[in-house]
């Protein structure tokens, strides 16, 4: 019997952790009871290794590892990871994506390699510090139409000093927003991405992966309310990532020096297409099994802010 070919080796990972009040850099992927080898760093040493070396796994290493490092528990309480790249100055940070990019939404069709490139819908998620980690809670308006967890692979990209953006590697994020509000009115797309979104603070240096497989699960009231799988791999999607991220960055907006670009590539079909709907307080398991990834976070419904009237506004019943 002929065996399946065995899948590619992961490309290696590297993490960011403030550790007793400083900034760490560390590599691999822990499992669970491990510990981590930090090394200290100025806060743009990272964003500085990609901008000034070819952004090889190796040469990022050797401009960061520079010490024998500090080895530390994975549960150490004084351990905090951060999501790749963010800058302390969160505003120079975007956060962003494309819609409507699987194959499965195009018939199962790929978009043409010879012909002229069709941009995907574009949306804007907000800056640097709407970005949540795994274990924190996911905000999302107090009264949501029907809302949709989207598993998505995330490109990290930083702009040197003369806005030429460089590539770093990729992550992986769980895009929560409003399908039924979008449903309602493409128009109101803008406000459907008002929710929070998570990233893993794992940043894979290598291109961007062609296969990306797990499954979603979706806890309420301690048991098991909803799971499926997703894929979103770029053999999922119909359009090119390469071209995908030409045309961003053919924005002047998206080259702003030093800023740090997380790009969304878009997510298989979920749980709301599975005829389920997310209620406050349920908690997303995102598992990606080709990766050994897994986050999770817990929905809140928030309440509306109190907004002070402009003066002499009738007050609405």
């Amino acid at each position: 019997m002929t065996q399946p070919p065995a899948p590619a080796p992961l490309p290696p990972v590297l993490f960011e952790a403030t550790y007793r009040g400083a900034r760490h850099v560390g590599f691999g992927l822990p499992g669970t009871g491990t510990r981590l080898t930090l090394h200290p760093v100025a806060e743009t040493a990272v964003a500085d290794a990609f901008r000034t070396t070819d952004g090889s796994a190796d040469a990022v290493r050797a401009a960061l590892a520079t010490g024998p490092g500090t080895d530390v528990a994975v549960d150490d309480p004084a351990l905090r990871l951060l999501p790749p790249l963010l800058p302390t100055g969160t505003d120079n940070a975007l956060l962003s994506g494309f819609m409507g990019t699987h194959t499965k939404k195009w018939g199962g069709e790929k978009a043409p390699a010879d012909g002229p490139f069709t941009p995907p819908k574009w949306f804007f998620k907000g800056f640097g510090d709407w970005v949540r980690l795994p274990g924190e809670p996911l905000v999302v308006p107090a009264r949501p139409v029907a809302l949709i967890e989207e598993p998505e692979v995330a490109l990290v990209y930083v702009n040197d000093a003369d806005g030429t953006p460089h590539y770093a590697g990729y992550t992986f994020g769980n895009d929560l927003c409003d399908i039924g509000l979008h449903r309602q009115d493409p128009g109101y797309n803008p406000y459907c991405k008002l929710c929070d979104t998570a990233l893993a603070p794992w940043l894979f240096l290598g291109p961007p992966p062609a296969t990306v497989t797990g499954r979603v699960t979706i806890v309420r009231d301690g048991a098991t309310a909803w799971e499926g799988p997703f894929d979103c791999g770029g053999d999922a999607l119909y359009f090119d990532i390469a071209d995908m991220a030409a045309h961003f960055f053919s924005f002047p907006a998206a080259r702003r020096p030093g800023l740090v670009n997380y790009l969304l590539l878009g997510a298989d079909e979920a749980s709301f297409h599975d005829g389920f709907r997310i209620a406050d307080g349920d908690r997303i398991s995102i598992d990606v099994k080709s990766h050994g990834v897994a986050f999770a976070n817990t929905v809140r419904f928030t309440a509306p802010a109190p907004v002070t009237p402009f003066p002499g506004a009738a007050a609405r019943p």
